[in-house]
C-alpha cells in the first residue's frame, strides 16, 4: 500500500514538473515574438496622420451643413482626398451663410469641396457648375435619343439633325461629345430618382459650346447620346445623310458633247448631229 502511495506522489510531482516546464516555454517563446514586434514597429517609420472634417450623421441634398453636423477624425497624410476640409473655420466661415449638401453624404464620410457650395450659395443649378462653364438647357422628348434612366452628372453626346441648304436633304451631326448633365427638369439631386421622360435636359459647356448649342436647337433638332460610365473615347466630329445612310454612292454624270447643224427639207428644219470638230 505504501508503495503506491509513493509511485502515485512521484507521479504527480513529474506532472507538475512538466507543466511548469511547458508553461516556462510557451512564455519565453511569447516574450520573444512580443520583442520581435516590438523591434519591427521601431525600425518602421510612423504614419503621419492629420485631422479632416467628416459628416457626423448623414446628409441630404440641399440640406445646410452646420457645427454640429461634423467632426474631426485622424486620417492617413498621404491619403487625404482631393478638396477635404481640415478646419472647421474655412468648412464655416460664417455660421449665417452654411454650405449646402449637393450630395447626399453617409456619417463619417469626408466633406469634400465638390460635394458642398460655396458659404451662402443654395443648392442649385449654378452650385453645380465647374468654373469658366455655363448651363445650358435643352427640350427633350421622347425622339430625343434618350430614356427615363438618363440622372444628373450622366455624359452625353449631342447631335444635330437638320438641313444644310435648300438644296440638300436633311443630315445628321456629331456637334459635340462628353457633356456632363447637371439637371433633368430643373432637378439637380443626383441621388433621386427620376421617373419618366423629362421634359428638359440641362447640360454644362464652355460658352462657345453653348452658342453651337443655342444655334442648333434654333436651326434643327438636338438628340443626345449616353456616353458610358468608363468611356474616354475621344470622337471626331462626323456627319451623316441620307445617301451614306442608304449606302448609296454618288454618281458623277460627265456631260456629252454634242455638235448639230440645221437643214432644211422641203418646208421642215431638221437638226441633224454632227461630229464635233473642237
Amino acid at each position: 500500500m505504501r508503495v503506491a502511495q509513493i509511485a502515485v506522489l512521484a507521479a504527480g510531482i513529474g506532472l507538475a514538473g512538466f507543466g511548469v516546464y511547458t508553461a516556462q516555454s510557451y512564455i519565453a517563446q511569447t516574450e520573444e515574438a512580443m520583442a520581435a514586434v516590438r523591434a519591427q514597429n521601431t525600425q518602421r517609420p510612423a504614419l503621419e496622420t492629420v485631422e479632416i472634417l467628416v459628416a457626423e450623421r448623414p446628409l441630404r441634398y440641399g440640406e445646410p451643413i452646420r457645427a454640429e453636423d461634423v467632426r474631426k477624425i485622424i486620417w492617413p497624410a498621404a491619403s487625404v482626398p482631393a478638396g477635404a476640409f481640415m478646419e472647421l473655420e474655412r468648412l464655416i466661415p460664417d455660421p449665417a451663410r452654411p454650405r449646402i449638401a449637393l450630395r447626399a453624404m453617409e456619417a463619417k464620410e469626408p466633406l469634400l469641396a465638390v460635394k458642398v457650395s460655396e458659404p451662402g450659395q443654395p443648392a442649385g443649378i449654378a452650385a453645380q457648375l465647374s468654373p469658366g462653364m455655363r448651363a445650358f438647357t435643352m427640350r427633350v422628348d421622347a425622339g430625343s435619343g434618350i430614356s427615363g434612366n438618363l440622372r444628373p452628372s450622366d455624359l452625353v453626346d449631342v447631335y444635330w439633325t437638320g438641313r444644310a441648304s435648300a438644296d440638300d436633304g436633311d443630315v445628321t451631326r456629331l456637334i459635340v461629345s462628353g457633356l456632363r448633365t447637371i439637371a433633368l427638369d430643373d432637378i439637380a439631386d443626383q441621388d433621386r430618382n427620376i421617373t419618366g421622360m423629362p421634359r428638359t435636359v440641362t447640360i454644362e459647356a464652355p460658352p462657345e459650346v453653348v452658342a453651337t448649342l443655342a444655334q442648333g436647337q434654333a436651326t434643327g433638332r438636338l438628340s443626345l447620346s449616353v456616353v458610358g460610365l468608363d468611356d474616354s473615347t475621344d470622337l471626331a466630329t462626323f456627319q451623316i445623310d441620307r445617301r451614306r445612310l442608304l449606302g448609296i454612292e454618288a454618281r458623277r454624270v460627265e456631260a456629252v458633247e454634242r455638235c448639230t447643224i440645221r437643214t432644211r427639207r422641203g418646208g421642215e428644219v431638221v437638226e441633224v448631229e454632227i461630229p464635233c470638230t473642237n
